[in-house]
């Protein structure tokens, strides 16, 4: 396995869209064209699906990607709320008389920056020109440092069932590279709140390849996350690119990140521990328990994956909202303004704050759909039609090296990913990834695939 690594270990795409962003096509968008593709007659009167982007945090964290702003005045949350509420009464003009909501994330940042009050009035704000679908899920991101008794049960009594909490490491000194000092009675305090009040479905994010980090930080880790029994875990290989995320990833030096085959071998340990602890991976970077929904999905072969990573609910349609949210409508993405002040002008010149954008060719749905496939159940198929436009042949040639390798089983229209295959997901789809191959871009571009 370690030989593997060493030879599939390069800059990939994490595939939460396809195309990736950096092979958005800016010459074919336009935010008129963006507004028609939301008005697709394909799934022009589905439930959709709400991303809202809480972007403020008291400090910085080192090792997170995410559009953040940091401060500690807790001013900034009303004007914010505003602005995103109006953002949304633009898009509800553009979909219509009061749209069905089948699920809302609210990610930051940290979400729970915001008082309980003011997470209650943005989401009553958006409810007041909408409805909830039949079925919904509903959930947000939590600091076990910030995160309130009075936050939890507000939250909760809006319709929230699920929340995931960032606990990366236990290790003292790996929580002190990453400046995210967080103790463990903290994650205790607030899984218990969140499982008394009756949520459903309770995560911890677990980090690995983090600087300073051994394999016995990982299963410490694990071996204390098992003490609390979440539902979900999400267990992420730390993505180290701080020539696109800035200073907040020069807080440590490039010695201090374990190597790639420890790093793998930190995950497949890991793996190992949580099995052992009764969860059950699903997809890329996710674990479950058996009774979790999410498990069930993937053996019915219905997840889907999107921008806010796997999910159970169905909707093809996404709004971002938010500053830097990106949207999707199937046929199309938008990104809104990363700076804040760009999009509170836009939103206060009554403007959809969008920046940047991308309409999906014929070739491009063809392709998303194939590596949603992998993605998501670990194998795909195609029709003769799809032939036509696509040259799946030579999509498999690129694949018989990994075929050797034992990593997929190809045949004439399909691509299985074996067990050994499924930690090299990422290099998979790249072999499906037209643009990538067509683009060849600057290694620095993307992350490390293991």
């Amino acid at each position: 396995m370690l030989n593997l690594v060493q030879k599939y270990n390069v800059p990939g795409p994490r595939y939460t869209s396809y195309p990736t962003v950096p092979f958005w096509d800016s010459s074919t968008f336009s935010v008129q064209n963006w507004i028609e593709s939301l008005n697709h007659p394909a799934y022009k009167n589905q439930p959709i699906s709400l991303y809202i982007h809480l972007p403020f945090c008291e400090s910085l964290c080192t090792f997170c990607a995410c559009n953040k702003r940091i401060t500690k005045q807790h001013s900034v949350e009303q004007p914010y709320i505003e602005a995103v509420l109006k953002e949304w009464n633009m898009y509800v003009s553009i979909l219509g008389e009061n749209p069905v909501i089948e699920e809302i994330h609210l990610g930051g940042g940290t979400p729970t920056f915001f008082s309980a009050n003011n997470l209650k009035k943005l989401i009553e704000g958006i409810f007041e020109k909408a409805t909830k679908a039949q079925k919904y899920e509903f959930s947000f991101e939590g600091h076990p440092n910030n995160t309130t008794k009075k936050q939890l049960q507000t939250l909760f009594d809006l319709g929230f069932r699920r929340v995931s909490f960032g606990i990366q490491d236990y290790n003292t000194k790996v929580q002190q590279a990453i400046h995210r000092l967080q103790p463990f009675e903290n994650v205790k305090n607030v899984t218990q709140w969140a499982r008394e009040m009756g949520y459903t479905s309770i995560g911890h994010d677990l980090i690995f390849g983090l600087p300073f980090q051994n394999l016995e930080d990982v299963k410490h880790t694990i071996k204390q996350t098992k003490k609390l029994q979440p539902d979900r875990i999400a267990f992420y290989s730390y993505a180290h690119t701080p020539w696109i995320k800035g200073n907040g990833q020069r807080g440590f030096n490039e010695a201090d990140l374990p190597p790639a085959d420890e790093k793998r071998i930190q995950y497949e340990e890991g793996k190992i521990a949580l099995e052992e602890a009764g969860y059950s991976e699903i997809g890329m970077d996710h674990f479950a328990q058996e009774t979790d929904p999410l498990l069930q999905y993937q053996k019915q072969g219905k997840l889907h994956r999107n921008f806010m990573g796997y999910t159970t609910t169905q909707s093809k349609k996404m709004i971002g909202l938010g500053v830097s949210s990106i949207s999707d409508s199937w046929f199309g993405f938008a990104q809104n303004e990363k700076d804040l002040k760009d999009y509170y002008q836009k939103i206060e010149n009554g403007q959809l704050p969008v920046f940047r954008g991308h309409i999906l060719t014929d070739k491009d749905l063809i392709i998303r759909k194939h590596i949603l496939n992998l993605m998501c159940n670990f194998e795909t198929s195609w029709s003769e039609e799809e032939n036509d436009l696509i040259d799946f042949k030579d999509i498999l040639i690129g694949l018989l090296e990994m075929q050797a390798d034992n990593l997929v089983i190809l045949g004439k229209n399909y691509v299985q990913v074996t067990n050994q295959g499924q930690a090299f997901i990422r290099n998979i789809c790249m072999a499906f990834d037209l643009r990538l191959k067509a683009n060849k871009p600057d290694q620095r571009i993307f992350s490390m695939t293991i």
